[in-house]
């Protein structure tokens, strides 16, 4: 039996948790750290922004953890008190496991996970995959979440097969089989919008440490999102290959009318790693979710 269900290897699963460190030494601000148990097993999170602000919890993207997202959150760490969440099954900082994804166990870990940290209705921010476990987490408990934001998605649209298969899923074979950095650029040539050094040499490694998991997320339906009665803002990227931004804002608009869309234009899945991108990007969510009391963010 393999020790890890998500990673290749025990050095492997060491490698990826010295890069969490990494990531949490580059966060503009101190974050503590904080583990609570659920049904699901046990859940790492870090907790970051001033003490007295309305909360936020944030779901980070595939392969990826609570340092990685909190790292991107700009001026959103100032002005609100930050839980972000390592994701079961794609985090090396909690439970080492698979959770079903068309049923409602992603919802009902975040909703406990949530609980656990003290926090009882918050505004939710989630990233690519975490987009989708955002998605699960609203519609289980709808009561508990005042803002639903959500960037490029994971979920809601698949991508063209050929184009995905060839500027993302074809390299990604060939790196994992035969390694180098050459075929590693050519990877976040698909996914990055901008370069940046640390995030390539990390996906390098995490996409050779993790081990893969072929499951797709089940696309949204009118049922699934029903319960979703809050405020929503999500953000597609014009050049995402994985979820292209167009037709997802055109999806979300079908089945959520009242949600607000906007277009990263020139994004590929990965937006910019760049201040100026961070710094406009928390000005307009801070901008979406408001004051923490008002009578528009609340859902019912």
């Amino acid at each position: 039996m393999p020790s890890s269900i998500v990673f290749t290897s025990d050095e492997a699963k060491a490698a990826i948790r010295a890069w969490f460190d990494r990531f949490r030494a580059r966060l503009p601000v101190p974050a503590d750290e904080a583990v609570v148990d659920t049904s699901f097993g046990r859940t790492h999170a870090l907790i970051a922004g001033p003490g007295d602000a309305a909360p936020l919890v944030l779901l980070h993207g595939a392969l990826a953890s609570s340092a990685h997202a909190l790292a991107e959150l700009g001026p959103l760490l100032r002005t609100r008190r930050v839980y972000a969440l390592d994701i079961i099954g794609q985090s090396v900082m909690s439970e080492d496991r698979r959770l079903d994804l068309d049923g409602d166990e992603y919802g009902r870990w975040a909703a406990e996970a949530v609980t656990a940290l003290g926090v009882d209705r918050y505004d939710l921010y989630g990233v690519s995959w975490g987009g989708f476990v955002a998605r699960k987490a609203v519609s289980f408990a709808p009561q508990r979440v005042r803002h639903l934001a959500l960037m490029v998605p994971a979920g809601w649209v698949a991508g063209h097969a050929w184009a995905g298969f060839r500027d993302v899923g074809w390299p990604i074979l060939c790196y994992r089989a035969f390694p180098s950095e050459a075929r590693l650029q050519r990877v976040t040539a698909g996914l990055f919008t901008t370069p940046d050094p640390m995030w390539t040499a990390y996906f390098g490694d995490a996409l050779r440490s993790y081990r893969v998991d072929i499951r797709l997320p089940p696309l949204a339906t009118a049922e699934d999102v029903a319960p979703i009665a809050c405020p929503t803002l999500v953000f597609g990227a014009e050049e995402d290959r994985s979820f292209p931004g167009r037709p997802l804002m055109a999806r979300v608009k079908a089945l959520l009318p009242q949600a607000e869309t906007e277009l990263i234009e020139g994004s590929k899945h990965c937006p910019p790693f760049t201040d100026g991108f961070r710094d406009r990007i928390g000005a307009r969510l801070e901008q979406f979710f408001g004051s923490a009391t008002s009578s528009r963010s609340t859902c019912s």
